[in-house]
């Protein structure tokens, strides 16, 4: 076995478990192994049944492990949830050789996040804003200024710290190191936003299945983070009840025939309902799922506009909103958000990687790829050797003939 610098991103989400591997090259990151099964262990991005949960992650590494032909031992792993909280905050430490070092950088954002915090909760990410010497704002990287004066603004993302260590157990159990718990709507920044967009400021809209997440970016630093609690299962469950179908065959309708906005169907279009009970399909109008959709989606997104407000941000997207998440999927869903939001809208794809990139180009594999992408940035920022456990793959496979023997095994 031949060690090398893989990745490995696990999206804990609320509908599905993903697994994703990409391998570092000297062109970037490619994408070389996918697992995603359905998830049962978690509702609203934290977990409620630590055993279900264990199992979809192994289920879900074992796939991403057979088409990469590899054995994953590490992961950065995701979290969301309504416990998850962000502030803004200063910190201060003085320059001990007139001139920032590293070591009085790390020591300015060590202090910023000396913040009194009840028992049950931890700091997850100190997310530099800018940084201060001698008055002089606005600065990025202030290693080698001069200066007595070393200032941080800094974005604070507070989790409960059960949450954080329900998914760090369950990622153990499955014999897994969790290299890092990161904020899902973070790594899916990664995937999708451009740097332009960061610095003229954006707004990430994550509608995953349990949760919506929103982070703001502005001039390229992230401001604003919050966790609103509806998501596409609402959606399914509101189906499942308005047309009195199973849950299951609520979930394939709305990915199928949903849309956002009753003005882009045929209004002669149908649609074949499953029954319960062992009862006939039933043959409905289209106009009549959309009437149950559009209602819910409208409502996640004046719940996304109220925060927007409240955050006091809204006038400074200038690159607008940035959708991602399956929810995204349904036709319709940027045209509704500008109308609601008042803003430009795109639905987003991961962007930046290669090998299979196609296969993860969808707003679903936001936050998997993202991960990975998050973690690689970690690696390169640690010197490319960060004290992790590393994962391991067969020497001399190469990414074809590792996807053909899983097909083969699968199919």
């Amino acid at each position: 076995m031949a060690e090398t610098q893989l990745i490995a991103g696990l999206d804990l989400g609320t509908t599905k478990v993903c697994a994703i591997v990409g391998e570092l090259t000297d062109d970037g990151i490619d994408i070389i192994g996918i697992g995603s099964v359905p998830s049962k262990g978690l509702k609203k991005g934290v977990v409620v049944n630590i055993e279900s949960t264990v199992q979809a992650i192994r289920a879900a590494i074992d796939q991403a492990e057979t088409m990469a032909g590899c054995q994953i031992h590490s992961v950065y792993a995701g979290i969301a949830g309504s416990h998850v909280r962000g502030l803004n905050k200063e910190g201060v430490a003085a320059i001990t050789e007139r001139e920032v070092a590293e070591d009085d950088v790390l020591r300015v954002l060590e202090q910023s996040k000396a913040i009194p915090l009840p028992g049950d909760r931890q700091v997850l990410h100190v997310l530099p804003q800018q940084f201060i010497v001698v008055d002089q704002d606005g600065i990025m990287k202030p290693v080698g200024m001069s200066g007595v004066r070393l200032e941080a603004r800094v974005h604070l993302v507070t989790a409960a710290t059960a949450s954080v260590q329900n998914i760090i157990k369950c990622a153990e159990r499955c014999n897994l190191h969790v290299a890092e718990v990161v904020l899902e709507p973070l790594a899916s920044a990664h995937a999708v936003l451009t740097e332009d967009e960061r610095e003229i400021g954006v707004a990430l809209i994550d509608i995953g299945g349990g949760t919506t997440d929103v982070i703001v970016f502005v001039d390229g630093a992230a401001v604003h983070t919050s966790v609103i609690p509806i998501g596409g299962l609402n959606l399914t469950a509101d189906i499942a009840q308005g047309l009195r179908t199973p849950m299951a065959e609520a979930e394939r309708i709305k990915m199928k025939y949903g849309c956002a906005s009753a003005s882009l169907i045929d209004p002669e279009e149908t649609i074949e309902v499953p029954s319960v009970g062992g009862r006939q399909p039933r043959v409905l109008p289209r106009d009549v799922l959309v009437q149950i959709v559009e209602p819910r989606m409208e409502e996640i997104f004046q719940a996304v506009h109220h925060t927007l407000k409240e955050t006091g941000y809204i006038d400074m997207l200038a690159s607008g909103l940035v959708l991602c998440g399956g929810s995204t999927l349904l036709d319709g869903t940027p045209e509704l958000a500008e109308q609601i939001i008042g803003l430009p809208a795109r639905r987003a794809c991961p962007i930046g990687v290669g090998g299979l990139a196609d296969v993860v180009k969808s707003p679903a594999f936001a936050t998997a790829v993202g991960l990975v992408k998050y973690g690689a940035e970690q690696l390169h920022v640690e010197g490319a050797r960060r004290p992790m456990r590393q994962i391991n793959k067969p020497n001399g496979l190469t990414l074809r003939s590792r996807l053909g023997d899983w097909f083969r095994e699968v199919f």
